[in-house]
């Protein structure tokens, strides 16, 4: 039986379904790891994980890499209580470390828009780093308006709303075990 697997799991209230159970969740994070070292090589790493919804896949992330590494944190709200991205992200706890003259992989749960990974960029540009490379977890290329790619990628998603994995609605379903749709409809 695998970790999340959607037949042996009783699905909560308005989960639609099961994009990736946790079996795949751990396997794309251990090949992101090693895609991740391979391109670094042996350079140390500061990872600036986005929370809250990047926090599950940044620890993961984290204990697989073969490189020192450092971890901070920021906060950036994207969605609020909504189930669409506000149309400006918003700053709500800055990094506490110095990232100047660092390497930084700037981890983030999903590219949607792109203005938050955007905006992200641009406020870790400031600070100096000697490189920034991107790493989310989810990508959603249908909902794009900022042209931006991530440099390493999970999964790509289609244009549904998902929950799991550290990814919530309105704080609910972020300790699921899998990635899943939500029917936003059943959700009272």
């Amino acid at each position: 039986m695998s970790k999340g697997d959607p037949k042996t799991t009783q699905l909560p209230d308005g989960i639609d379904s099961i994009l990736f159970d946790g079996t795949a969740i751990e396997n794309r994070v251990r090949d992101l790891a090693k895609s991740i070292s391979e391109d670094w090589g042996s350079e140390g790493l500061a990872i600036v994980c986005v929370l809250t919804g990047s926090l599950v896949f940044t620890a993961d992330l984290a204990r697989k890499f073969p490189l020192q590494v450092e971890i901070d944190c920021l906060r950036m709200e994207s969605y609020g209580n909504q189930s669409i991205a506000i149309s400006d992200p918003r700053f709500s706890a800055p990094l506490k470390n110095n990232i100047e003259g660092k390497s930084v992989l700037l981890v983030d749960d999903i590219l949607d828009t792109g203005r938050t990974l955007s905006s992200l960029i641009s406020y870790l540009n400031r600070q100096n780093p000697s490189s920034i490379r991107t790493c989310v977890l989810l990508d959603k290329p249908a909902r794009r308006e900022v042209d931006i790619e991530a440099d390493f990628v999970g999964f790509t998603i289609p244009d549904k709303f998902v929950v799991g994995y550290g990814l919530d609605y309105a704080e609910r379903f972020r300790a699921l075990p899998y990635i899943a749709t939500v029917d936003l409809s059943k959700i009272q």
